[in-house]
């Protein structure tokens, strides 16, 4: 049976991110539905990305649009929100293209995006829905159609979804919130277990909602 597999926040931690994979052990048929938040604070964002790329070559991968992501693409392509995004982890995301010192300006940066990279980037989702499942990064506003939703609440809504039913027909499946373990309720489920923070890195096998975890 085809079975699919949603994937938490990985944060540049590719040494759990590649442990997490190999204890999945995918078939070629299954699905890979990466939730977003691939970069920024942990050791190697550019080579996750290396790594989802491979991965993608070789089995079906979705790939989400996480808040960091988002803001990583606005600094490439505006140069906007520097304090905010380096706020955020994402001088560990320049050194990881640049090497280390080395960021002056989103210009340096630029260049150093590889033709792949870019197409990553520009290919992924804002939500994908399968028979019995939403896939976002963050959640949705609840009592809201998908087709209605707000791009800003997919990527970065907390404690307004993860408090209150999502009045939806399909269970949410969702990263962003980062919990102690997975978070399980009637209507969401979230996964997000602070890969970067010294947590798992977790995913979610379905159907049958089992919980595989990373042990680097």
């Amino acid at each position: 049976m085809k079975k699919t597999f949603a994937i938490g926040d990985i944060h540049g931690c590719l040494d759990q991110l590649e442990d997490l994979i190999d204890r999945i052990e995918p078939g070629k048929d299954d699905l890979l539905v990466f939730l977003g938040d691939y970069i920024d604070r942990g050791p190697d964002s550019s080579g996750v990305i290396d790594f989802l790329i491979d991965l993608a070559a070789s089995m079906p991968c979705v790939f989400l649009r996480g808040n960091h992501e988002h803001m990583f693409l606005e600094f490439l392509e505006f140069g906007a929100n520097k304090a905010m995004y380096l706020a955020n982890g994402g001088m560990s995301t320049l050194e990881s293209y640049l090497g280390p010192d080395q960021f002056v300006s989103h210009s340096q940066v630029v260049q150093k995006i590889s033709e792949g990279h870019r197409d990553f980037y520009a290919g992924m989702k804002w939500y994908y829905e399968d028979q019995s499942y939403i896939y976002v990064h963050a959640g949705i506003r609840p009592g809201v159609a998908m087709y209605s939703q707000e791009r800003h609440d997919l990527i970065w809504i907390r404690d307004e979804f993860v408090s209150s039913p999502t009045e939806m027909k399909k269970k949410v499946i969702f990263g962003h919130t980062p919990f102690a373990g997975p978070l399980v309720k009637e209507d969401k489920i979230g996964i997000d277990t602070g890969a970067v923070y010294g947590g798992a890195l977790t995913a979610v096998r379905l159907p049958g909602e089992v919980f595989i975890q990373s042990h680097r």
